[in-house]
């Protein structure tokens, strides 16, 4: 282990709008990902918003998955940290899919790097 956790920094584009907006399909989406990495999920809260939007987290054992989306732009920007063993790559093809997303860029961090912290 290199870090104590990373984090993925995910944005689709080209996504349906209509998925986009509709809380049952995001919340569905996320916590299908969250299932499809491996991961345990504790809990979850999304929220919609008005006009349009949707925006919430599953909360996971490894840390969390979180999304904001933007239907009138087919976007979408996922937050994916964890600190255990989960497929990240799975989760979000999982959710790729479920959007219809036919971009994606990937900014991937190490957080906590060991060979900067020392123990206690």
């Amino acid at each position: 282990m290199t870090a104590l956790g990373h984090h993925l920094l995910a944005e689709f584009s080209g996504c349906d709008a209509a998925s986009l907006a509709d809380l049952e399909l995001v919340t569905t989406a996320m916590l299908q990902a969250a299932t499809a990495s491996g991961a345990t999920i504790v809990t979850h809260s999304f929220h919609h918003f008005s006009p349009h939007g949707v925006s919430g987290a599953v909360i996971i054992a490894e840390s969390h998955l979180a999304i904001h989306t933007w239907p009138e732009h087919g976007f979408a920007a996922v937050d994916f940290f964890t600190c255990g063993h989960v497929d990240m790559e799975q989760g979000l093809a999982v959710l790729k899919k479920a959007f219809g997303a036919t971009g994606e860029t990937r900014l991937e961090l190490e957080r906590g790097p060991l060979r900067a912290l020392s123990p206690r």
